[in-house]
């Protein structure tokens, strides 16, 4: 769905982004990861045009976007920013009306579709007539999404779209982000400096340092298959939890009994951390807490680092 072609992007003379290229397939979550100042920002901007390419190319669904109008770029893709990015002078309801009006939507279509997002949302209409600095951080974040996703853009860009927000509500906005049916159909790019953020959300991760992509893989591929010390210390400090969440039951089915899927009604699919997490809210399942903790230790012997 988008293919990014030995990009560059100087600013002043130093190189921002230095001859980056990479893909993200359709329907999938792509990270790029990195500490500040590693280009992330730039390599986003540049594929909605908010930013201009110096050299390299940038396709979407096969189109070079140097061949079309910046605006009409603009208008296939949702975009959500640090902060949520809303108009502080509009309503909630105008809003997420931005997109609709500049594409001359009739009135009801751009209610009706305002008042589906908002229940698979979670927001309450009331909060319609507010205005940005009347709502939580979390609901912000979620009528940011909303205006995004309202035009139904196949592509949608994300810059740290959760980095305001404190680890509580991310924690839940980040489980209702990977239920929400309305995102599993698009192609996502996902910018974030937040390690775990990464893991939980992505399908594939760039991992960038200094304008260059260092690796691309997996999160499983990123942990137990480094490419180099910088890889491998990048993830050192939360090693054993990402470990943990990039795990699933079926990765150790000769480890755990049958128990797991009839009984407690797990997916193999299940990630261990999510799997533990349930188990640790039961007291009568101490011993299934156990058994899953033992078998994980016994496949972690056998992953490559």
């Amino acid at each position: 769905m988008i293919t990014v072609e030995s990009v560059s992007k100087s600013f002043n003379g130093k190189k921002a982004v230095d001859g980056i290229s990479f893909q993200a397939s359709d329907k999938e979550i792509l990270v790029l990861l990195g500490t500040s100042g590693c280009g992330k920002t730039t390599m986003l901007k540049m594929i909605n045009r908010l930013i201009e390419v110096d050299s390299g190319n940038i396709l979407i669904d096969g189109k070079n976007i140097q061949s079309q109008k910046a605006e009409q770029v603009r208008m296939g893709i949702g975009f959500v920013m640090q902060h949520s990015g809303l108009f502080p002078h509009y309503t909630i309801q105008q809003n997420i009306a931005v997109i609709p009006d500049l594409l001359k939507w009739n009135p009801r279509k751009t209610a009706d579709r305002t008042h589906e997002l908002l229940h698979k949302l979670h927001l309450s209409e009331d909060l319609l007539s507010r205005f940005p600095s009347e709502l939580s951080g979390g609901q912000q974040q979620r009528v940011g999404i909303a205006r995004a996703l309202i035009a139904d853009s196949p592509v949608l860009l994300m810059d740290e779209p959760f980095g305001a927000l404190d680890t509580i509500t991310k924690a839940d906005i980040h489980a209702e982000f990977k239920s929400l049916e309305e995102l599993k159909n698009k192609t996502i790019i996902l910018v974030t400096h937040d390690v775990q953020e990464a893991f939980d959300l992505g399908h594939k991760i760039c991992l960038m340092d200094k304008g260059k992509i260092i690796q691309t893989g997996t999160p499983k591929e990123m942990l137990y298959q480094p490419e180099g010390d910088f890889v491998k210390d990048f993830f050192a400090q939360n090693r054993l939890l990402l470990e943990y969440k990039v795990a699933r039951l079926k990765d150790m089915e000769s480890l755990i009994a049958d128990r797991f899927y009839e009984e407690l009604q797990f997916s193999e699919n299940t990630a261990v951390w999510d799997a533990l997490q349930q188990l640790s809210a039961d007291t009568l399942l101490s011993k299934d807490y156990e058994n899953l903790v033992k078998a994980f230790n016994e496949y972690r012997k056998f992953q490559t680092v």
